[in-house]
């Protein structure tokens, strides 16, 4: 009986007014959404980064000791949504490339055969041929970008002789906040959306109070010298768990950056978004963290 949702938002976005966790709240005051929702109660939240780059977004997959699993096509085709098939073959052919390096007695050499699998795959084969969705998406916005991933995959059924790329990257974006529309959210009716902390609460996060903060400022002047005047410091708006504040200090001297690293759900966004890249996400002690039971 329980409804799992959700919301996909690119961290390419230029808006610094707009809110990741609040725009997600909205969706679910849609017909479409509402109707599941309404008469339900609310058991977990949770917010994370992920990769949905497809192709062009593909690490080097293998170093010592290990693998990196998981390809994500990062593509919603028009006929089915992409992903869990992508995953479970990486996984499949990561499986193979360990059971064959044990049978030849290796243990913690890289396992360089699993680039090789991979690209004699099939998998290798769909997302190449769909490394365009996402670059015309973000190039030429959602008629035409849309229009080109629907010719490549429903006419040519492959991709154009090209490839594009996503140059620029999501933290180097954002819009002057005085260039940029403000957006007006509405307030939380606690019945289909809800505020922040309320639903960090719920996502069972906890990080013991005495270990070092795992957030940490390069310049910690700049989020109140630079952010805030120019992006209306967009970490209160882009962290789905309240962990940045721009608050008044106790002492009547003014502003200051407060962070609540309490509250983090590791999702890693700041590491991502911040416009300065002055916030370096760093793993806390073992142990913290969000929770997620239902998830």
């Amino acid at each position: 009986g329980q409804v799992y949702v959700g919301l996909i938002t690119d961290l390419s976005y230029s808006n610094p007014h707009l809110s990741p966790f609040d725009e997600f709240q909205r969706l679910k005051l849609h017909p479409e959404f509402k109707q599941y929702l309404e008469g339900g109660k609310r058991v977990s939240y949770g917010a994370r980064a992920i990769t949905k780059g497809g192709f062009n977004s593909l690490p080097k997959m293998s170093f010592p000791g290990g693998l990196l699993l998981g390809c994500d096509a990062g593509t919603l085709n028009f006929s089915k949504i992409k992903g869990s098939h992508t995953a479970m073959k990486s996984g499949l052919l990561g499986a193979e490339a360990v059971f064959e390096a044990l049978k030849e007695g290796k243990s913690g050499e890289e396992i360089t055969s699993f680039a090789d699998r991979f690209k004699d795959s099939w998998l290798y084969k769909e997302l190449y041929d769909e490394r365009n969705f996402g670059p015309a998406m973000h190039k030429f916005g959602n008629v035409v970008g849309g229009g080109i991933a629907f010719f490549e995959q429903n006419i040519l059924h492959r991709s154009l002789p090209f490839t594009l790329h996503d140059t620029i990257p999501d933290y180097a974006t954002l819009k002057p906040a005085s260039e940029a529309k403000k957006i007006d959210y509405p307030k939380p009716d606690n019945t289909l959306t809800f505020d922040k902390l309320s639903s960090v609460f719920i996502s069972n996060t906890n990080h013991e109070e005495d270990q070092p903060v795992h957030l940490k400022l390069t310049d910690p002047d700049i989020p109140l010298k630079d952010n805030l005047p120019k992006y209306n410091e967009p970490a209160q708006r882009y962290c789905p768990a309240g962990v940045y504040e721009v608050v008044e200090a106790e002492d009547g001297s003014g502003k200051k950056f407060q962070i609540n690293a309490q509250n983090c759900v590791h999702c890693k966004t700041c590491d991502i978004k911040d416009p300065a890249q002055n916030i370096n996400w760093v793993t806390p002690e073992g142990g913290g963290g969000p929770n997620y039971p239902n998830m």
